[in-house]
């Protein structure tokens, strides 16, 4: 249960690196802070593996083995919100828990759960 594998996903022209435990319905999705990559939450995607969620982090864009931001000058929070989003709906992932470190500021995790509750029909 302890193999972390390791994907891409390819959204608005970039490559999004996830890590990935576990399988089933139930989804846990777990959100570095800054400057931090999806190896913080390693040890508690295993254990909530291995109670039967799957478990996945993502590289936020410009961080770890994900695509840096083509134009930094029009960065923003929205680009996490979007990938994000994007990760759920190409991993056709309805409902997930969400764990987002406080340094991610949590109006971003806000913004997420409160677009897919909206665009999921809650």
């Amino acid at each position: 249960m302890n193999e972390i594998k390791h994907n891409y996903i390819k959204t608005r022209g970039l490559n999004l690196h996830r890590a990935e435990i576990g399988s089933g319905p139930r989804v846990v999705i777990f959100v570095h802070g800054f400057p931090e990559i999806w190896y913080t939450w390693r040890h508690q995607m295993i254990a909530v593996a291995n109670i039967g969620y799957r478990a996945i982090a993502p590289d936020l864009i410009g961080y770890g083995l994900s695509d840096p931001h083509p134009d930094l000058e029009k960065a923003s929070f929205d680009d996490y919100v979007l990938d994000l989003l994007a990760i759920l709906d190409t991993l056709g992932i309805s409902k997930v828990w969400s764990k987002f470190c406080i340094e991610l500021i949590s109006w971003v995790g806000f913004m997420v759960i409160a677009d897919y509750m909206l665009n999921k029909g809650w």
